[in-house]
């Protein structure tokens, strides 16, 4: 339990140092920044909405094709 304590305490502190670290060495100013990671943000849900709607229309065809009875010679 006592390593494990430390080893989260480690994960803590050097999560926080490097978020430090990041901010202060970033090329461009805070509110640019945010700006370009929310756009970031949009454009991954973005890409995940259309790639769930692709697979559900894929899925709906192949139930589809299921469900139609077949043809016994």
């Amino acid at each position: 339990m006592r390593r494990m304590f430390g080893f989260l305490i480690g994960v803590f502190t050097g999560a926080l140092v490097g978020a430090v670290m990041a901010l202060l060495l970033a090329p461009e100013s805070g509110e640019t920044l945010r700006g370009q990671i929310r756009d970031r943000g949009q454009n991954f849900l973005n890409d995940i909405r259309h790639s769930a709607d692709a697979r559900r229309i894929e899925l709906r065809s192949r139930l589809e094709s299921l469900r139609t009875p077949r043809e016994e010679f």
